[in-house]
């Protein structure tokens, strides 16, 4: 996005449109964090730790885990500091999704949201303590890493974000409009001189 984009003035036009988004990317936000603390719950009471359990065959698999650190268990000494990172992160995402007047970038940046939000409860009030707390990671992809529902949304996300950014669609544009279908009368061409 252009530096003229975002300090250009919001038209009411486009006012009208973030408080129509505003509620669905909230809602849609909501919806993963209820559905990961579900997921993680869910995980917590049927699975045992360090088990798997073959999903599709020995390539997705139920494997309860708990991650101290960052992605792949990075930066498990430094737990508090990733409770800071993940709140600046919340905190950024709020800003941007109350900023955001496009149904596409509400849908990706909401997924992060979500994911985020949900993530930093975890490392909230989560065991052993607070603002220490251990990410519970349960989906375990080709025996790589394990992840959460979460982590999905922050990724899809993340790489919407990118899509979005690379075909060159603002988050403070309205979503571009089907053109009418119906052909322009004879006398409505310009005229070559």
């Amino acid at each position: 996005m252009s530096d003229a984009e975002t300090s250009a003035p919001v038209t009411t036009a486009e006012v009208k449109r973030i408080r129509r988004i505003l509620p669905w990317t909230l809602f849609w936000a909501a919806g993963i964090i209820l559905l990961d603390q579900a997921t993680k719950f869910w995980a917590e009471t049927e699975l045992t730790l360090g088990v798997g359990v073959p999903v599709i065959g020995e390539w997705i698999q139920w494997r309860l885990v708990y991650n101290p650190g960052a992605a792949f268990g990075i930066g498990r000494e430094y737990t508090w500091i990733l409770t800071i990172v993940a709140a600046l992160a919340v905190v950024g995402l709020a800003v941007f999704v109350a900023r955001i007047s496009s149904a596409r970038w509400a849908i990706a940046v909401g997924a992060m949201f979500g994911g985020a939000i949900s993530h930093l409860g975890d490392r909230l009030f989560r065991e052993p303590a607070f603002a220490r707390g251990e990410i519970v990671d349960f989906i375990d992809y080709f025996g790589f890493f394990v992840g959460n529902i979460a982590d999905i949304a922050l990724v899809v996300g993340a790489g919407g974000m990118i899509l979005l950014s690379l075909i060159g669609l603002s988050p403070r544009r309205s979503e571009p409009r089907a053109q009418d279908p119906s052909p322009a009368e004879p006398g409505d061409r310009p005229h070559s001189d």
